[in-house]
């Protein structure tokens, strides 16, 4: 006999479903469009998978033994598609030749005014489950199946990964959207229970929780926050207002879009950029990685951000960290620099801006500008620093203490005296010792000339070993 059991519907009110038959049959109120794309016209709609007409899986030539990724687009003041969607079709593409690239187009139910399209995710969503579910029927696998969400779509691909029959292996939320879901229960947004794994990146979580465009909490098993998650690099008004100048005033929407469509590329980029792999670390805060604190890859606490992460799950939400470029590919290399400073009189100084230059086995990378928070007699400091160039093995380092204002020198010249440096690596995970190239001490002079510092043969040994 049939057992009933009740299940949260798609609109939140409860249902009587019949467990041991899966929803299916009628197909008749999908509003969404689902285009099977072309890898020679990943731009144009040639062809509709039409949910309960079986036909259309062959005339389309949709491919049962190739993988399954289904795009699906966020709010849209235009009701058009964004130039950002054919990118990623096209990156899926060149990664996976074969596989089956699906745009969901819900266009119609988008273009509303935001609250209203943020309420039509879950008419949008229960769509995508049946879809799934009716692909299920055809006895596809849904191991193979990767749906990616951008912003309310990534809304969208939670409320279906809820409502499918069984799970769909993966989803990944690009940039969830963060009005009206930043504090919304579970089932009506993305949560690590909706997909075998969940993968989020979160690109754009400026200001007070719920009014921020990209949401601020964690919402699946491992949640990338790329600088920090609130802003990216080359979104800047005035990096905008350069290419309003170039490109003219159609560019202004980029301003609003830039950081939040900046998790669309990220994503292309780990697609297209293989040798360009770009690596995370877990951490509790991003204060503490802007500290240098978080770059260990022991017990998986670094991942590799995209589509070749490893897909770890545990029960709580992991929070990983990064540093980018501002253009593809987005990669750089991280370093935590810890030095001990030593001087004749107590004082301690803030916000202090300093320049570093890397030579290493391969390459050299020139005045990378840093700020100390915070520097203060017999303490360690402790940092950040990253290099878009990949300069190999470290070798020698130079440390340069700017003037930080007008008034400096006219009172007196602070300085440190620093006897070692500890250099670790975030992406070769070397630890490494560096002394002064002249004298036991280097002397780091505010205003005054670099010191440098080269690569001591002592080991690093941990503190266990020490004790």
């Amino acid at each position: 006999g049939a057992v009933a059991q009740t299940k949260k519907g798609a609109l939140g009110g409860w249902m009587l479903v019949n467990t041991n038959d899966p929803v299916t049959g009628d197909y008749s109120d999908i509003e969404s469009k689902f285009s099977i794309r072309n890898p020679e016209f990943p731009d144009e709609d040639l062809c509709y998978l039409v949910p309960g007409q079986r036909d259309s899986v062959s005339d389309c030539n949709f491919k049962n033994d190739s993988h399954t990724f289904l795009i699906i687009h966020g709010w849209s003041v235009t009701g058009l598609f964004e130039s950002w969607v054919y990118k990623l079709v096209s990156a899926l593409f060149e990664r996976e030749p074969s596989a089956n690239v699906i745009v969901v187009d819900w266009l119609d139910r988008a273009n509303k005014h935001y609250p209203k399209s943020a309420e039509n995710t879950r008419l949008v969503g229960a769509d995508v489950a049946k879809f799934v579910n009716w692909l299920e029927e055809l006895d596809y696998p849904l191991e193979k199946v990767h749906l990616l969400g951008y912003s309310l779509g990534a809304h969208v691909a939670g409320v279906a990964g809820n409502l499918t029959n069984n799970k769909v292996n993966r989803i990944t939320g690009l940039d969830p959207a963060g009005p009206s879901f930043e504090n919304a229960d579970s089932l009506r947004r993305l949560s690590p229970d909706d997909a075998t794994f969940v993968d989020v990146l979160h690109t754009n979580t400026r200001g007070s929780p719920d009014l921020s465009i990209g949401i601020q909490r964690p919402v699946g098993h491992v949640d990338i926050y790329p600088n920090g998650g609130t802003f990216q690099p080359g979104c800047s008004i005035q990096h905008t207002m350069k290419l309003i100048a170039t490109y003219g005033i159609y560019n202004m929407d980029q301003i609003i879009k830039c950081s939040h469509e900046r998790s669309i590329h990220l994503f292309i980029d780990s697609l297209v950029n293989r040798a360009y792999q770009s690596w995370a670390y877990r951490c509790s805060s991003k204060d503490a990685f802007n500290k240098g604190l978080c770059l260990s890859c022991r017990k998986n606490r670094c991942n590799k951000l995209g589509y070749s992460i490893n897909k770890i799950r545990s029960t709580r939400s992991t929070k990983m960290y990064l540093k980018t470029r501002e253009m593809m590919p987005f990669k750089v290399f991280h370093y935590q620099i810890k030095v001990h400073l030593f001087s004749d009189k107590n004082m301690t100084l803030l916000e202090q801006p300093m320049k570093v230059s890397l030579f290493g086995t391969t390459d050299e990378k020139d005045d990378i500008s840093v700020t100390v928070p915070s520097m203060s007699t017999n303490s360690t400091v402790s940092f950040l620093l990253t290099s878009d160039k990949d300069i190999g093995e470290l070798l020698m380092l130079n440390l340069h203490w700017e003037k930080d204002s007008y008034l400096y020198g006219f009172f007196s010249t602070n300085q440190f005296m620093i006897r070692r440096m500890r250099i670790k690596s975030g992406e070769t995970q070397s630890r490494l010792i560096f002394r002064p190239k002249e004298g036991e001490f280097g002397s780091l002079v505010q205003g005054g000339d670099a010191v440098v510092f080269v690569k001591s043969s002592e080991t690093p040994q941990s503190r266990r070993e020490q004790r």
